[in-house]
Parts: C-alpha cells; structure tokens; sequence
C-alpha cells in the first residue's frame, strides 16, 4: 500500500531512522549530525529506537524530528514488531532507514507496513561478529535482502563483505563515508572553558588518548599495555607521559586494575562518558584507536579534524581513513608491543606528530566534510524520487 499523495504536498517527506537504541555512541551521533544538517524543507525524520531513546536526543537541533521507543525485550520479542508495524502504519514514512544487524528486521516489518522504500545501513559488523561469517546472522542478512531496495556500506571494506560474504547485488549497493563536524572539533577554539582536571595536563606533558565506549570490541585494555610499555621504552619520559580514556562501560574496571597494578594512577585519567569531547581532543597530543574491528570509526575522523596523528589497529575501515606514514600509523589489534613501539616513534618525534597531524586536518576537509556526507545521503534519498 502507497500513501496517499495529499500527505506528500502538505508536509516534507518523512523518512524513519530505526536503530536498536538511540543512546551514545558513533553510529548514533552521525544519524544526528546528518538530521541536523538535512534541509527541514525537504525531509521530516522519526528516529524509531527498538529498545529505548536517551537523553542524547538532546543533541537533536532538527525541529522536524519526532522519537519513538519499541521497549523490545532482550531476546525474542514478537510482540516488539507488531509494535514496529503498528507504528510505521500511524507514521507513514516514505523512506525506512534501518541501521546495522540489530535494526535489519526492520525492512522486513516496513514492507509489510506498506513504506514504498527501505534503506540499510552497514556501520560495522555485530560485536559478536567482528569478521562478519556467524552463519546465523548470515543466513538473518540475506532473508531480509528481497526486502532491502538500498544498502549503504560506511567503508569499502564493509562494501565489499556486503558483496561477497552476504551476497548482495552490486546495484543495490551505494558506499559512502560519514562526514565529521570540522568547526566543533578543530585544534583551537575561542572559548573553551577550563576543565575540571586541568591540573592533570601539566606544560610539557606528552598526552596520548582514546574515545569511546568501553567494551570488548573497542579494547582500551591492549592502549594501556602499550602505555605500560611506553612508559619502559622511555623512561626519560616518564614524568611527561599522559594517558586519557574517555568513555565509559563494561571495560571501565578491566583498564582500572590494569593502571593500579602498573602503579601509574597519576599518569592516567579515565574520563567517563562526557559532553566536552571536541575541548579533550584539544588537549591531547596523540589520538590512538585500538579496535579489534570498526567500520569507519567517527572518533578517528574527530581525531584528524582536531590536527592530531593518530596510531590505529589495522581493521575495517581504519586503513582507509589513516594514510600510514601520511596521517598516521597503523598497527595489529591486540598487540600492546607493536602499538607502544608506534607510540615511542611520535613521543620521541614531535615534529612527525605536528607533521601528520596538519595533514589528517588537510584530508578531512578535502574528503571528510560534514556537507559532502549530508550531499551523499541526500542523493540516496532523493533518487527514489516523489513518487512510491
């Protein structure tokens, strides 16, 4: 069933963003850098979460947006498709945007509901997933594919998995990368105001840093054993080095007893889940990512438009946004050795820190902007065209 088109000319087209939960994180920050940025003259937006909406819906600036809950159980929840379908018949979306593993049902629920065009987005592969072969959710992948009109990888690497492991045609297949806001996150800002560790960064302290959600995938434990490594590689500069982890979650303990046992608790500052990350990032020195897989990783991209080199683990879509030798490093995942010894070349090296670090801020204004993104997705929509 096609909505009636009287709805079409009173009000822009609306397109439903599901996702599992709309919370913290890098794929649900860059659904809302893209809403802030489309033109509210041409699309409305509902974000639909499975299980549940937080307050991160504050960083919404979009007035045409609308937040809807499922509450889906964990585990099997029919109920919370029925809930899905209801809802999506109530709203009349002419675009379904469903977004990694956790949403791709929702193609599924949206072409029963009758929404004339469904999109889904690849961000990275499940936690439990990382290589993307689980026989389970592959076989989920492509049941749901006949109902799937587009896919949007956010890296190559993830392009061609879609391709080749999933089995989708090349046709319905249109890769883009996201875009990171150049202005909020920049080496230097006009009113930054001073932070409630400021004491933690001293002059001439050499700082080193990560962000992100602190769970398995994403390792913060392998940064600091390599900072413990560092810190016996150069032991001339102990008094300099800095480590800071921001974000927060299950790994959170992991990296705590890890700094306890090393006797280096001063040197490091767990910084939790915070608002201030663009004002942080300036404060850093270095920016390491040491993921046991990604997607494109946003964290990297902010790490590049605040002018920092970044040392990152060779997965995913790591190696097509750090230019190695170029912008920065890349190394194996979970190898705190490996990562230490890149660490030791830029501590020891700052002209090559300063060096690759201008040329990170110089590519993601030529191939990163937050304009070329929203121009990107914008064509996707837009070639559906006005009619279902």
């Amino acid at each position: 069933m096609l909505w009636p088109l009287i709805d079409m000319k009173r009000q822009p087209l609306l397109i439903a963003h599901v996702l599992h939960r709309f919370d913290v994180g890098g794929l649900e920050n860059g659904v809302v850098n893209l809403i802030n940025r489309i033109p509210t003259d041409q699309y409305r937006h509902a974000i639909i979460a499975m299980t549940e909406c937080t307050d991160f819906a504050k960083r919404l600036s979009n007035p045409n947006v609308t937040l809807h809950a499922i509450h889906k159980r964990e585990g099997k929840d029919l109920g919370s498709y029925l809930r899905l379908w209801r809802l999506l018949r109530q709203l009349r979306p002419r675009i379904v945007h469903s977004r990694n593993l956790s949403a791709i049902e929702a193609a599924v629920v949206a072409a029963l509901a009758g929404v004339p065009h469904r999109v889904h987005g690849e961000h990275g592969r499940d936690v439990h997933d990382i290589d993307g072969t689980n026989k389970k959710y592959l076989q989920l992948r492509r049941f749901c594919q006949p109902f799937i009109q587009r896919y949007i990888p956010l890296s190559q690497d993830l392009e061609q998995w879609l391709k080749q492991t999933v089995g989708v045609p090349a046709a319905k297949v249109v890769q883009l990368y996201n875009g990171v806001d150049s202005q909020r996150f920049s080496a230097t800002a006009d009113n930054d105001p001073v932070l409630v560790n400021e004491a933690f960064f001293a002059p001439d302290s050499i700082v080193i840093g990560t962000a992100g959600r602190m769970m398995t995938v994403k390792d913060q434990p392998t940064l600091v054993k390599a900072f413990i490594e560092l810190l016996a590689l150069l032991p001339d500069k102990r008094e300099q080095l800095r480590l800071v982890l921001i974000g927060d979650g299950p790994l959170t303990q992991t990296c705590e007893e890890l700094i306890h046992a090393a006797g280096i608790k001063e040197q490091c500052w767990l910084a939790g889940s915070r608002d201030d990350v663009p004002q942080l990032m300036r404060c850093l020195n270095l920016f390491v990512l040491p993921s046991l897989a990604e997607g494109i990783s946003n964290t990297i991209l902010e790490a590049m438009a605040t002018g920092l080199p970044v040392v990152a683990t060779r997965v995913g879509g790591n190696a097509e946004l750090v230019l190695e030798g170029k912008t920065g490093t890349l190394v194996p995942a979970a190898d705190p050795a490996s990562m230490a010894k890149a660490l030791a070349e830029y501590v020891t090296m700052p002209d090559l820190m300063q060096t690759h670090g201008a040329a990170g801020r110089i590519r993601v204004e030529s191939d990163f902007s937050m304009e070329k993104m929203v121009q990107s997705y914008m064509a996707v929509y837009d070639s559906f065209g006005n009619k279902g």
